[in-house]
């Protein structure tokens, strides 16, 4: 049936191009053949009203494609969990897919675990470095998440890792479950990441940890970023903490034109959230009530207001059931009309894209689901707005994943 759909929506509001299609690994490519550079859609005219969506495939034949990286030369840097990177030659329709040569060896790959989100640092053209987050192992054993900074080979076909850890120490669970991990670079430069609690019940309101938190870290030294709320603090780790109380981050966003930072985490079985943060803030998760019970306990409140008073509530919860909401951009440009500053959310759980409008005070005004994105491409996880102004979203269903165009028409 999901074929059927895509083909209904490809007939009807969707151009749709192929790249290796039904393939189990990307083909190779020529290593000297020049890199696409053309960035479609750059001089769209501002419009009125809400436009409908095209959807266009980039890319395919990946798996579980974690995060999306665009280069200033036109191509774009993938993640998969199974840990392998892959270069993509373009951003439009139809683009090739080569593996990046990268020594993962050491990613531990289990369950929500392994090679997860990424961020192109924005002096790339002069360094060619990334950050990756991974989860890491150790003469076979599970040891920590971290963030790793790499740099990418001239002619891009390899990466050698330059900061291992830029930032270390990330509790993990063994099985791979709540490993986070979501980076995306501030307008000020500083690193934003989105962490997991490891499903530990006491990490997220541990200030020692760095589970269950967005980080705000120096992309250069891995040391805390300038202003961050806990600078002072006697552990090196409270330091890097800019919110905490968290669940699960899986999206990180900045809304254009302002500093306002968005996180979108998943929920237990109701109440996935999204939260506007606030330096040092506290957004309530506490699945051992203070320390008073044992485990993991899942039926406290995401924001428990009873126990903290303080806590800051979510602009918008799912309720029952859960959408697993996962990456996180806004849309930006004339050329998206009444979703122009709209924060688009994918859902893995839930198969959709959520667009999410903001009234005056930052909270969700409206959230609608567009038909081309609604249960036709499976999980979706990673959401990009690219140098185009276009927004790149990537499934996660295992096996002949996509990277897909998203522009108003």
């Amino acid at each position: 049936m999901r074929g059927l759909r895509r083909g209904m929506v490809a007939g009807v509001v969707a151009a749709i191009g192929v790249a290796g299609c039904g393939a189990s690994q990307p083909p190779p490519v020529d290593s000297a053949a020049a890199p696409s550079t053309t960035v479609p859609g750059t001089t769209a005219p501002a419009r009125t009203g809400t436009p409908e969506l095209q959807v266009e495939l980039v890319a395919s034949g990946l798996s579980h494609v974690w995060d999306i990286g665009f280069l200033p030369d036109g191509r774009a840097l993938v993640t998969e969990r199974g840990g392998r990177i892959a270069l993509l030659s373009g951003i439009a329709p139809g683009a090739t897919v080569r593996e990046v040569a990268a020594d993962l060896s050491d990613v531990h790959v289990r369950g929500e675990g392994g090679l997860m989100g990424m961020a192109v640092h924005p002096d790339f053209a002069q360094s060619r470095r990334f950050t990756t987050c991974q989860t890491h192992m150790q003469n076979g054993s599970p040891t920590d998440v971290r963030l790793v900074t790499w740099q990418l080979s001239a002619d891009g076909t390899s990466a050698n890792r330059v900061a291992d850890p830029l930032v270390g120490g990330l509790p993990i669970n063994q099985s791979g479950r709540h490993s986070g991990c979501r980076p995306t670079i501030a307008p000020d430069g500083a690193l934003l990441v989105g962490t997991g609690d490891t499903a530990r019940g006491a990490i997220a309101q541990d200030l020692n940890s760095l589970g269950g938190k967005v980080l705000r870290v120096d992309l250069a030294t891995g040391g805390p970023a300038p202003g961050n709320p806990f600078a002072d603090a006697q552990n090196p780790a409270q330091r890097l903490i800019w919110t905490y109380g968290h669940r699960n981050v899986q999206g990180v966003a900045v809304r254009p034109g302002s500093a306002d930072v968005y996180a979108a985490e998943h929920g237990p079985t109701e109440d996935d959230e999204v939260n506007r943060l606030r330096p040092g803030g506290n957004y309530g998760w506490d699945p051992s009530q203070g320390g008073t019970v044992g485990g993991y306990d899942e039926d406290v409140p995401m924001t428990d207001l009873a126990r903290f008073p303080d806590a800051v509530p979510a602009v918008w919860s799912s309720g029952d059931p859960v959408e697993a909401v996962s990456g996180a951009a806004f849309l930006s440009g004339g050329q998206w009309g009444d979703l122009n500053g709209a924060l688009a959310v994918g859902a893995l759980r839930g198969e959709k894209l959520l667009l999410m409008t903001l009234g005056p005070d930052g909270a969700v005004a409206g959230v609608s689901k567009p038909a081309p994105l609604d249960g036709t491409f499976g999980r979706l996880r990673a959401v990009r707005l690219g140098p185009d102004g276009a927004l790149y979203v990537s499934t996660s269903n295992g096996s002949n994943d996509e990277v897909l165009r998203v522009t108003p028409i």
